[in-house]
């Protein structure tokens, strides 16, 4: 009678330990997939001259190989496509937004070339294809009637980090050492002349109007 009261027991304990095993499996793959989020808020630049107080928040959130990236903005000039990227120094050391103390030819506006010594340079582009790292590209969002737009793109973070580190001579995103800046006003507003740009291509294309730092949240 002893041996199938012992069958039984045995019985129970695999029953017991089976969901236990497979709780304890759950847990585990639940924390390989945790999230880690970084934030920017974003905040207007250049307000004067573009005649807009552009602001904003791009959110950066990682599980496993999988980056989702999602910028809002609103208050931006309406019906036209605007360039954002995050900018930043390859040997990591910190970017921070220009104040206009970075106007350094009193023109009353902070161009992108002004913002280097600050930002650093562009790295990766907000667009349709982010790992490509391709920078002049008609894929950037476009603003809606009322000056607002929504942006979401998923990439493979590995991926990305292949592509931004063979770039850049880099050791990974260094997000936290980041800042995100959004660009563009009218092709017909003025700008001085004075008012630098990149090669070829127009000042209201390139004109900083946004920028937040990269802060990690959780």
């Amino acid at each position: 009678m002893r041996v199938p009261v012992f069958n039984t027991l045995l019985a129970g304990a695999v029953a017991i330990a089976v969901p236990a095993a497979a709780a304890g499996a759950q847990q585990t793959s639940s924390a390989s997939k945790s999230t880690t989020t970084y934030v920017a808020r974003l905040v207007a630049m250049n307000s004067k001259v573009t005649g807009h107080k552009a602001m904003g928040r791009a959110t950066f959130k990682i599980t496993g190989d999988s980056l989702t990236i999602t910028i809002r903005m609103r208050g931006v000039p309406a019906n036209m496509m605007h360039l954002q990227h995050f900018h930043g120094f390859p040997d990591g050391h910190q970017a921070v937004c220009p104040t206009m103390t970075a106007d350094k030819n009193g023109d009353g506006i902070i161009d992108l070339v002004e913002t280097e010594p600050a930002v650093g340079t562009t790295m990766v582009p907000f667009h349709d294809d982010p790992v490509g790292l391709e920078i002049v590209k008609d894929t950037y969002p476009k603003a809606s009637k009322d000056g607002s737009y929504r942006y979401e793109k998923t990439v493979s973070l590995s991926a990305l980090e292949t592509a931004f580190n063979a770039k850049f001579a880099a050791n990974g995103l260094a997000l936290d050492k980041r800042v995100v800046m959004v660009h563009g006003v009218p092709p017909d507003t003025k700008l001085p002349a004075s008012v630098a740009s990149l090669p070829g291509i127009p000042a209201q294309v390139t004109i900083p109007i946004a920028c937040g730092a990269i802060k990690k949240v959780k």
